[in-house]
């Protein structure tokens, strides 16, 4: 082999280098290695030269050559020469360090090259390297990072030059600015104390064994100054981590004295890292290192820093502190000076809140939580209080003080339960003690405050750790220090409330009820304490005490009651009126809780004060409140409008409960005069003069709830004293937009119905309504009541009123049924007639289909009231017609299958009256009675029993009544009323409309037929929302009866309907399916339709483009999808196997006219573009071969995926093949019939139906059941007379028929010889052929043929044959390939023992071998296959054993030992054919599959890898090379990867 090849190879390989695939570069490199292992010197200087040539090469193209560089000197150093060898440092050290810029892959390469080199070559190297490693001048990054790689990778030849590099480095440290230089100068530091260390601890196998640490550590410790004091506090967090890593090494080569000076400051510096850095592992090491190097040189100052690495536990320590004061009370420490201090921390911590929520729990189960302090705290205080006697004068009254402030509120359950032990053995003692002077004992809290508070926790018994019942027996304990005349009384009231609070829990005591009982014992308290001084001191001070309930407004409102209570018994008007100034100016008007608090307190009082809280409210609603305020707001600007509307608020909601309570004989005079016209005046602000109303919800609010509470009082005073409004209209209006304002979800308050009752009071008065306002009038109080919830659902409470009790909320629930009720029957009493019935109904009649149980029933019920009402006042005049009744029977007959038992009733007595009333309009007398109406009254009975079939039959039965009353007029009305039934909210009543409308339908739908298509497309409508699986079959019954009855009509219809059909449209056409009659004959009419009528049209494109599209005609199309409906009917069976093979065939032909269809655009409608054509005649088929129970056929037609290709233009024949393949199989005694009626459609006008039935023709030849059945001669004259037809496909199809009767029937071959063999030799030959599919069929055709000719009808066409086959050998057409290798294999057989036949063998085997990876499966199986037949024709055992050891269609080969091998056998058997195989194979370096280029590089490598010395003179090596390096560049990266291979074999 010539050196300029090899040249010439590593030159391609070199260009080649950065490959854009990843394995392409990798199998470069390793070529290059593999030619550089082989000749180093000589590959190294190609790679030298290359580099220096191309000065401007990309980098990443130099790296790849570096590191080749690297790899070659890293195996073969020892082959190198010395001159090689100076020449790469130089190189080396010249590419690493030409930029100035860091360019890490560069120049790490080139390093990386200096380090291997440096494993043996250490003082050429630090020559080299220490030249650009010069004192004062600061060095290149990589300069430095090689030298601290070099330390690593050659410990024992780097140490002896560290001492040296240290002192040139040092200066260096300070010259560095920029955090890289920083970086590489740190991490060398590390590197190069590492590798000290590690050659002192082998010193024994070292060069030079006087080396010492103190050699080297006083430029280590110059280093770690600077690294420690300057550059471990950069921001760089990469810096400062790598600085930690190499302080830690640095430590164990620092003189003892130094690392001991620095520790108190390098311990704290590398914990304060942790905080910084992620890097935890470094810093933990680093640490270690220096603790490891502390210890080791014993440090003594390292025990100071043990503190910085622990810390104090918080909670630990207060609970010793507990454990003290304790064990001090004990010894008597507590009664000395400072001992209250202790006392107050031991209180504080009973106060403490809680650590977690419910349900949590700590992470550390040694946490001292505060759950587990206070308890223990609540322990001590009790045990300070039980065995430390003497603290019982230090204890009381001192704890008295904690009870008030705020702070402590958690702690008042145990400092009442301690207060309560040490009052009662004081009092049981008679302790002169236990009373309490106030007056001496400054610091405690009055008497009044005591109560105020111990009363207001007593509100809330379950707060605070339960505080209630404490604070109630604290308070009877304390009876005479309160005041000496509570103490009889108290003992009387206190204990049954303390019972109360035993038997109760949160959630079952009653709040309401509870703070009355309060507020009665506070109002008992007063009377008996009589003393006006004491009252008017106490209300004075629980009005200062209210701002310390700031932040909790539940019990602020029920001190503002007490301040009422307290203020009703007050004598003195003065403090009443400075108290309820107070009240009103310190109110956080802005919160609805504390405004309710401040309006129940102000109307309490008004019991007694009724004349002085109306002027004081009247003089506060004129006051600074309303203007500029600082003395109540502490603002010094304008007051804002809001705040502003929330205090009007407040006194809209006063004037409200200052009518509750005031005393009822002086209330009426005044609600006019002063309180109406207050609340109006603060309700509506005038602008310019004109009224303007709020929009502020609050008011609103508290304006309804106001109103509601005056009505309250109204409607008790109204009771005792006449009384009317005179501002009749005025007020309904106002009471309109009240009842417009309640929440439409909750019944709170009685509004409602003292609105109705008054607006049913009212009407009757003059001036009467006018039709909008009675309109408006019964809309907003029907819709009000009928959307309340039901009255068992309990709303949630709100902040702004109590929920109601159960028996308050049922009396105010039928109290306002009650009152529309006779508001609706007021309204018909003035005008009872149909119309007046309508103008009432139209209210009502939205409500009957609601979705909630207890809507539908308040509307039944008052309709059948109504309708009761309605007959009893019937008085029949003048000749009127009832011409509702059929909309009325339609919207409440399907109620008498609700599921709520009460509208069934209530719905039988509403039919009931219809048809009453209905006779009476036909002029029956008032007693008739008709026997089917009173029928009705029994079936109410039936109607109890829930069971669905018992509630049809009853349904039926009413149907039956209603049928034979009702006048024609009204049937349509009534009948389309029941269509809207059938998407009623509930599904009970849409299947109660569906048997009313059948059980009519049948009975009188026989005079409807101009309705039909109106019908049927509303019951289209309604089908779109019906989800009740039972009515949706309830409407395809309705749409048979109708097509029983009207058929023509119906399927006319249905035909008509939009394609695609909707679901809704195919659940009607599902529907006819059900009647094995109807079905029959929609069968033959679709049939019949189909043969007749055009199933296509060609539509011109466009004027631009020309060419034409197939669009379906609409009728075939719209028959075919109503077909596929009817079918998927399981009742359409007994039709459908009586009409199989018609239908059969029909389907199959409109299949085969239907595939490449376009569907027709229909203007109205853009999604018929969407529907499949042939897929609706396909899905129709399919579901006739499930009808006709043909399971297996479907099974293995679903296996194959048949139905997908039948429906594609492109796959139709395949499945159309699949489709009579099933039949054969699986069917065979229905197909003499079906062939039957499949013959007359070979002749069509149109071409698609020939392809499909010849196509299915075909595949049934492939079948022996042909022959059994008798029907092989007819199939193959029809095949037969198909070769000539205009058609390529059918063409094709017949050649393939008849290839198929070597399968189906091989015994009839011979029979056919003549034929065959001429149909397929002029198959081969075919011109009008475009896809080559004909020729294809002839090859395929003529390979099975094969098997069963006779050899003298074939010897003497085998040349012929071959000649004809080697043109499509590498024909692009894969299937083509593959049958052409085929034949090739299956005529061997016949020209075994030809020389000429061998020839041609040798001829095509470099083609066979290299499309052994060709990139078909299919391929390769044929050439395994033609290649083992061919074997022995080849002439070499070797070779012979080995394709018929290897070359097996169903095992894997392993290509490239195969081809390896075969080389081998080829350059021994033979050798004078070398230079013939290796032009051949070269001409496929040019093949258009990469598979078969990367085949032939591998076969030339090969060749050339096993070539001995002698053999190369056979080659031309200069068109080898050319081609290498030609494929080196190809597209395909497997190719470019073979290549590559192949070069490395040029050794």
């Amino acid at each position: 082999m010539e050196d300029t090849d090899v040249e010439q190879v590593t030159l391609a390989l070199l260009d080649a280098a950065t490959d854009k695939d990843s394995e392409v570069q990798e199998q470069v490199r390793k070529s290059m290695l593999t030619l550089g292992k082989q000749q180093p010197d000589r590959v190294l200087a190609m790679c030298q030269d290359y580099l220096l040539k191309h000065p401007k090469l990309v980098v990443s193209h130099r790296v790849v050559i570096l590191q080749t560089i690297e790899l070659i000197v890293g195996c073969r150093i020892e082959e190198i020469s010395n001159p090689r060898i100076k020449s790469i440092i130089s190189l080396a050290s010249d590419e690493m360090t030409r930029s100035k810029e860091v360019i890490p892959d560069w120049q790490q390469a080139a390093s990386n090259i200096l380090v291997a080199v440096g494993n043996k070559h250490i003082n050429d190297i630090m020559e080299e390297i220490l030249s650009k490693f010069q004192p004062g001048l600061l060095p290149h990054f990589f300069v430095v990072k090689t030298l601290a790689n070099l330390s690593d990778s050659n410990v024992y030849g780097m140490v002896p030059f560290l001492n040296a590099i240290l002192g040139t480095m040092l200066p260096m440290l300070s010259m560095a600015k920029q955090d890289n230089m920083k970086w590489v100068f740190s991490s060398a530091l590390c590197h190069f104390s590492d590798s000290i260390l590690e050659y002192l601890a082998n010193l024994d196998k070292a060069p030079d064994p006087t080396v010492r640490k103190d050699t080297f550590s006083s430029e280590i410790y110059a280093a770690f100054d600077i690294l420690f004091n300057n550059w471990l506090q950069s921001r760089e967090s990469k810096l400062r981590w790598t600085v930690a890593e190499a302080v830690g090494s640095m430590s164990h080569l620092m003189a003892s004295d130094k690392l001991e000076e620095q520790i108190p400051k390098l311990i704290p510096a590398i914990l304060s890292l942790y905080k910084k850095n992620n890097e935890h592992y470094i810093i933990s090491k680093s640490l270690c290192q220096v603790l490891d190097a502390s210890v080791s040189m014993s440090s003594r100052v390292l025990e100071t820093q043990l503190d910085s690495l622990l810390f104090a536990l918080h909670q630990q320590v207060k609970k010793r502190v507990v454990q003290v004061i304790s064990a001090m009370a004990h010894h008597g420490y507590l009664e000395l000076e400072g001992g209250e201090l202790l006392v107050r921390f031991i209180v504080q911590h009973c106060a403490l809140p809680d650590t977690y929520q419910r349900g949590q729990k700590p992470a550390d189960p040694e946490e001292v939580t505060n759950e587990a302090l206070r308890s223990m705290c609540d322990n001590t205080l009790h045990l300070l209080t039980t065995t430390v006697g003497r603290l019982a004068d230090v204890l009381w009254p001192k704890l008295l003080y904690y009870l008030t402030p705020p702070q402590f509120s958690n702690a008042t359950m145990p400092l009442c339960k301690s207060l309560i032990v040490l009052g009662s053995k004081k009092k049981s003692n008679q302790e002169p003690n236990f009373n309490i002077d106030f007056s001496v004992e400054v610091n405690l809290p009055s008497p009044q405050t005591l109560m105020v508070r111990l009363l207001v926790n007593a509100a809330f018994p379950f707060s605070s750790r339960g505080h209630g019942a404490p604070s109630l027996s604290l308070l009877q304990i304390l009876c005479i220090n309160i005041h000496p005349n509570t103490e009889i009384l108290w003992e009387k009231e206190i204990p049954p409330l303390l019972s109360i609070l035993e038997e109760s829990t949160a959630e079952s005591l009653d709040k309401k009820q509870w703070d009355e009982k309060l507020l009665q014992l506070l109002s008992k308290t007063l009377s008996t304490i009589d003393d006006d001084k004491w009252v008017c001191q106490l209300a004075a001070e629980a009005t200062r005490y209210l701002s310390t309930y700031n932040n909790a407004l539940e019990e602020k409102s029920f001190l503002y009651q007490c301040i009422g209570v307290t203020l009703k018994q007050c004598f003195n008007k003065e403090v009443v009126k400075k108290q309820l100034q107070e009240m009103l100016l310190t109110a956080k008007h802005s919160d609805a809780i504390e405004r309710e608090g401040v309006a129940m307190g102000v109307g309490l009082c008004a019991n007694s004060h009724l004349e002085g809280t109306l002027a004081k409210l009247e003089e506060f609603g004129k006051s600074d409140a309303f203007k500029k305020s600082p003395s109540i707001f502490n603002l010094l600007k304008e007051r804002n409008d809001v705040e502003v509307e929330k205090v009007k608020s407040t006194l809209i909601l006063c004037y409200g409960h200052v009518a509750l309570n005031a005393p009822p004989e002086k209330i009426l005079t005044r609600i006019d005069q002063d309180i109406l016209r207050a609340i109006s005046k603060h309700f509506n602000t005038k602008v310019l003069g004109i009224k303007v109303e709020t929009k502020d919800l609050t008011m609103k609010l508290s304006l309804v709830q106001s109103v509601g509470l005056i009505a309250k009082a109204i409607s008790e005073c109204v009771k005792k004293q006449g009384y009317v409004f005179s501002r009749k209209q005025e007020i309904i209006n106002v009471l309109l937009d009240f009842i417009k304002a309640e929440p439409a979800d909750s019944l709170r308050t009685p509004l409602r119905h003292l609105v109705m009752t008054t607006f049913a009071n009212l009407t009757p008065l003059d001036p009467a309504l006018s039709e909008n306002e009675s309109f408006e009038l019964l809309k907003v109080c029907v819709n009000t009541v009928f959307s309340l919830p039901p009255e068992i659902q309990t709303p949630e409470k709100t902040k702004e009123e109590e929920t109601l009790d159960p028996k308050q909320r049922k009396a105010l629930y039928t109290d306002t049924l009650a009152a529309l009720q006779d508001l609706l029957k007021s309204f018909l009493a003035r005008d009872p007639t149909p119309d007046g019935l309508q103008n009432i109904f139209k209210h009502i009649e939205s409500w009957l289909s609601s979705g909630q149980d207890h809507e539908r029933e308040r509307s039944v019920k008052a309709i059948s009231h109504l309708l009761a009402f309605y007959l009893e006042n019937l008085n029949v005049k003048n000749m009127v017609t009832f011409h509702n009744l059929g909309a009325l029977l339609g919207r409440l007959s399907p109620r008498c299958s609700d599921p709520h038992p009460a509208v069934r009733t209530a719905a039988v007595d509403c039919i009931y009256s219809l048809l009453y009333i209905q006779l009476r309009y036909e002029g029956f007398s008032l007693d008739y009675k008709d026997e089917g109406v009173d029928s009705l009254l029994l079936l109410k009975e039936k109607l109890d029993n829930p069971d669905h079939s018992v509630l049809y039959k009853t349904c039926s039965d009413l149907t039956k009544v209603m049928s034979k009353r009702l006048p024609q007029q009204q049937l349509t009305t009534l009948v389309f009323m029941l269509f809207e039934g059938l998407v009623d909210s509930q599904a009970n009543c849409c299947r109660a409309s569906s048997v009313i409308l059948n059980t009519l339908l049948k009975n009188r739908g026989g005079g409807l037929q101009e309705l039909v298509p109106e019908m049927l497309e509303v019951l289209h409508v309604r089908l779109q929302n019906i989800t009740e699986e039972q009515v949706r079959v309830a409407v395809g019954q309705t749409v048979l009866i109708l097509a029983s009855q009207h058929l023509q009509t119906v399927v006319n219809t249905l035909v008509n309907q939009p394609l695609p059909y909707d679901s809704w449209t195919s659940e009607m056409w599902m529907a006819l399916g059900a009647d094995p009659i109807v079905a029959n004959q929609i069968m033959e009419m679709v049939m019949e339709k189909l043969l007749i009528m055009a199933p296509y049209v060609d539509q011109r494109d466009s004027m631009m483009r020309g060419g034409t599209t197939k669009v379906a005609t609409n009728q075939p199309l719209a028959m075919t999808c109503g077909l596929k409906e009817l079918l998927l009917n399981g009742q359409s069976q007994e039709p459908a196997l009586s009409l199989f093979p018609q239908l059969f065939s029909c389907l199959t032909v409109r299949l085969g006219a239907s595939v490449g269809v376009s569907a027709p655009k229909d203007n109205n409608n853009k999604h018929t573009a969407s529907i499949h054509v042939a897929g609706v005649a396909a899905d129709a088929l399919r579901i006739l071969l499930a009808r006709a129970q043909l399971d297996e056929v479907m099974k293995r037609l679903d296996e194959d995926k048949a139905w997908d290709a039948m429906k594609e233009a492109n796959a139709h024949v395949i499945g159309v093949t699949l489709l009579a393949r099933a039949m054969a199989k699986h069917a065979g005694p229905r197909l003499p019939s079906i062939v039957e009626c499949l013959c007359p459609s070979l002749n069509n006008i149109y071409e698609c139906q020939r392809v499909t039935v010849t196509a299915f023709f075909s595949e049934l030849l492939n079948h022996h059941v042909v022959t059994e059945l008798m029907l092989i001669d007819v199939l193959m004259n029809n095949m037969m007379e198909r070769i000539s037809d205009p058609c390529c496909t059918v063409r094709m199809l017949a050649v393939r028929g008849l290839g198929n009767i070597a399968s189906g029937s091989p015994e009839k071959v011979n029979k056919y010889a003549k034929e065959l063999l001429a149909a397929m030799s002029s198959g081969m030959e075919e011109k009008d052929d475009p896809g080559k599919l004909i020729t294809l069929e002839a090859m395929s055709g003529l390979s099975k043929v094969l098997l069963y000719l006779d050899k003298k009808n074939v010897h003497l066409l085998v040349v012929y044959i071959f000649m004809k086959i080697k043109p499509f050998l590498e024909s692009e057409n894969d299937e083509i390939r593959c049958a052409s290798i085929h034949l090739m294999g299956n005529l061997s057989k016949f020209g075994s023992g030809e020389p000429v036949f061998k020839d041609q063998i040798h001829n095509v085997l470099v083609s066979l071998l290299l499309h052994l990876v060709d990139p078909n499966p299919e391929v390769v199986k044929a050439c395994k296959f033609s290649m083992r037949v061919c074997a022995p024709v080849v002439g070499s055992e070797q070779i012979t054993t080995m394709f018929q050891n290897h070359l097996h269609e169903d095992k894997s080969l392993h290509y490239g030992e195969f081809i390896n091998d075969l080389t081998k056998y080829l350059i021994q058997d033979f050798p004078g054919m070398l230079n013939f195989y290796h032009i051949s194979v070269i001409q496929f370096f040019k093949s258009s599959w990469a598979e078969v280029r990367a085949g032939a590089a591998m076969f030339i490598g090969f060749l050339l890898g096993n070539l001995q010395e002698e053999h190369f003179s056979h080659l031309n090596m200069g068109t080898i090379t050319k081609g290498l390096v030609m494929l080196l560049k190809d597209p395909d990266p497997v190719v470019r990867v073979k290549a590559a291979e192949a070069m490395g074999h040029f050794h």
